[in-house]
């Protein structure tokens, strides 16, 4: 038999195998797992070079499978100013200040994180002006989907005086012919993304096309940097595998770049994007990345779009008005005739689909193009997805599992569960459709698979912190408790985030064979309590047999 090269002993290990869900013990061979049992079985296969680590009754299971971030903008955003501990203009300006004085030839002075109501008003340009004047500065919104700039920040960008943008992307204009200095969604931002020098890293979600000209050596190694930073950081967390949920074929030639370099540390699925500007023979360019990068550490195989926007900025597609403001409920980036058209080709192409649906009126018209795709070409194993689902209509909640949709969630995002707060979102919402709000354990009852993940940077890639949210958010008014038990919530971090992307094949379940993918934490995250927030670190994680964090 072969000789391990690394064995783990003596813990608690909860391999998500239905066969056989506990184990004290796993052997690791080269990339793959060669055994899983006792302490006993296992220790007997050590040979004299095998590196034996006492987990010490330590919970060990298989690395976090991040099914939904974005690595490339994680690393810019770890390089930003980060304002979400903050409230009101003074320490916000405060903030940007020391920052500016530690960061004299930065060009654009980013800060993320900034909560709609951070300024207790709608902020301006002179809000920011009031700050700082004579630098471009710019704040971001948690969700990635608003920026307020400063005037500095709009003539560096050319955005000032506005600028034509597609459908749900706007340069807010004000009453003086000028821009007020909000930036809503990619498109309309873009510009000052690509003033700060991180373009090129932007693109795959911004316009989902290639960079013209190609860039140069130093312009590669500089984004690369950028994903090597993001992806440590994530290995930091636990997280072996990720989707990134933005891309295009040269983050895909990056991340090969990487590899064949020797610094890929992690396993990476990205999707081509395809925008609204798009004509259907785009996804040629879709097929042929899914042909070129089919890997167990690099693969694409998957279309991502936007059916709408998000909550907070009234750009989410609501089947009804927005509860502040009647009379609007947005509209969807792609026309539900058009959207069936593009996933059943899609579909037909043997591809898999992601669709960003926040609003009810998103959900049910990515799950009516669902449906028409599978009318079209018979049904498959598809495992066509729906990101964030935030808002869904009752009866559409049994349609996702009658259709084999998964629920990609992310428990950090419920407003109040963890970090973001419950307003203005709540309030956007209704009091009369909270129940309708952020479901999960409803999904899952009615038999649709549920994947979790962090969505980082829009919320903080800590898995840990992810499933403090998920086991300990407390119910809106008139709505059922929706949280998951614990093991609901680690197998919808691991092996559910494997399936939902199929790479089950490769990782997410602690069985022989598999990829020698796992994390041990600092502790024992099975003796949590209901309700209780594990308090536990990363104390180890492993991918492809190499320890890639040891904490």
């Amino acid at each position: 038999m072969t000789v391990p090269d690394l064995i783990v002993i003596n813990a608690r290990v909860l391999t998500m195998d239905p066969e056989s869900p506990r184990a004290e013990a796993v052997a690791l061979a080269g990339e793959c797992i060669l055994a899983v049992g006792s302490t006993g079985e296992i220790g007997a296969l050590a040979g004299s070079e095998t590196r034996i680590i006492d987990a010490a009754g330590r919970t060990v299971l298989p690395g976090f499978f991040e099914g939904h971030v974005h690595v490339g903008l994680g690393g810019a955003d770890l390089t930003h100013l980060h304002i979400g501990h903050l409230h009101g203009a003074e320490a916000v300006a405060k903030a940007f200040r020391d920052f500016g004085a530690a960061n004299p030839d930065m060009k654009l002075l980013m800060a993320q994180e900034a909560h709609y109501g951070i300024l207790d008003k709608a902020a301006t340009r002179h809000d920011l002006d009031a700050m700082i004047a004579d630098r471009p500065i710019a704040m971001m919104s948690p969700d990635l989907h608003t920026v307020w700039a400063n005037t500095a920040a709009l003539e560096a960008a050319g955005l000032l005086r506005g600028a034509k943008t597609p459908p749900g992307h706007e340069v807010v204009m004000g009453a003086d012919g000028l821009a007020t200095g909000e930036l809503r969604e990619f498109e309309a931002f873009g510009p000052l993304i690509a003033f700060a020098g991180e373009g090129r890293i932007n693109l795959g979600i911004a316009t989902g096309e290639e960079p013209d000209p190609w860039p140069t050596d130093a312009e590669r190694a500089a984004d690369k940097a950028l994903l090597l930073k993001g992806m440590q950081h994530c290995a930091a967390h636990g997280v072996t595998s990720l989707v990134n949920m933005d891309g295009n074929r040269y983050t895909l030639v990056l991340l090969a770049q990487m590899q064949a370099e020797g610094s890929l540390p992690l396993r990476v699925k990205v999707p081509f994007h395809f925008k609204p500007h798009m004509g259907m023979e785009a996804l040629e360019r879709a097929s042929a990345m899914a042909a070129e990068f089919d890997g167990d550490w690099i693969s694409s195989g998957f279309v991502k779009m936007f059916m709408d926007g998000v909550i907070d900025s009234r750009t989410a597609y609501m089947l009804r008005d927005y509860a502040d403001q009647p009379g609007h409920r947005s509209e969807p980036l792609f026309p539900p005739q058009r959207f069936n058209q593009i996933a059943t080709e899609i579909d037909r192409r043997g591809l898999q689909i992601a669709v960003h649906a926040i609003g009810d009126g998103a959900v049910r018209t990515v799950i009516d193009g669902y449906e028409a795709a599978r009318t079209a070409n018979g049904r498959r194993d598809s495992r066509h997805r729906i990101e964030h689902i935030e808002l869904i209509d009752p009866a559409d909640v049994p349609r996702l599992g009658a259709l084999g949709i998964t629920a990609s969630l992310q428990p950090p995002h419920v407003p109040g569960a963890m970090d973001f707060p419950p307003q203005p979102t709540l309030s956007r919402i209704g009091k009369a459709r909270w129940a309708d709000a952020y479901r999960c354990r409803s999904l899952t009852e009615a038999g649709a698979p549920v994947a979790f993940a962090s969505d980082w940077p829009v919320a903080d890639v800590s898995v840990l912190r992810g499933i403090s949210a998920a086991l300990t958010r407390t119910p809106y008014e008139g709505a059922s408790d929706e949280r998951l038990a614990l093991m609901e919530v680690l197998r919808a971090y691991t092996a559910g985030g494997a399936w939902a992307a199929h790479r089950d094949h490769v990782t997410g379940t602690l069985r022989p064979g598999l990829a020698a993918d796992l994390v041990m934490l600092g502790g024992d995250i099975e003796a949590t309590e209901p309700g209780e927030i594990p308090a536990l670190g990363v104390a180890l994680t492993i991918c492809g047999g190499r320890i890639i964090h040891e904490g």
